[in-house]
């Protein structure tokens, strides 16, 4: 048996903060705003992972209510998360996600996302696609206001 999830998030770009994607440390001016650390990609993993489960999204896990998710690193959110998918008896067959960013362009970086990816999900980097896009100039992303992600993920019934 095969599960679908996907995911979607976005947060604001803002000065001050610090810029993860994929749990990778990225150089730029201005970090993503949110609750926890704001990994708009992580997060839209975590969507897609709990969602082919049917168990819901982050905000249910990890409300931005609770304070004890206050600066949480999303590493470690997408482990908890990825418990309860193996918990359900699933496994990972792949993961394909899209970052949508007019900048810092992120082709320099998507290596460490992959391997920090994997390495969450427990899989072989094969299994693990991250691209990276503008959207050019148009919107939101567009006018550097923020950044998007998108994801799909395969779980397979572990054997």
């Amino acid at each position: 048996m095969i599960r679908i999830g996907q995911g979607f998030d976005v947060h604001q770009l803002t000065e001050g903060r610090p810029l993860l994607l994929g749990g990778v440390h990225i150089p730029h001016p201005k970090g993503l705003l949110g609750h926890s650390d704001a990994d708009v990609l992580l997060h839209t993993i975590t969507d897609a992972a709990l969602g082919a489960i049917g168990a819901g999204d982050l905000g249910k896990h990890f409300p931005d209510t609770d304070e004890a998710f206050k600066d949480a690193d999303s590493k470690h959110l997408l482990s908890q998360a990825w418990q309860l998918v193996k918990n359900a008896g699933y496994t990972l067959g792949n993961v394909d996600c899209t970052v949508m960013a007019q900048k810092p362009k992120l082709a320099p970086y998507i290596e460490a996302m992959r391997k920090q990816i994997a390495e969450l999900l427990e899989t072989d980097v094969a299994n693990v696609s991250v691209k990276a896009t503008t959207t050019e100039t148009l919107g939101f992303v567009g006018r550097e206001e923020g950044i998007a992600a998108q994801a799909v993920i395969l779980l397979q019934k572990a054997e």
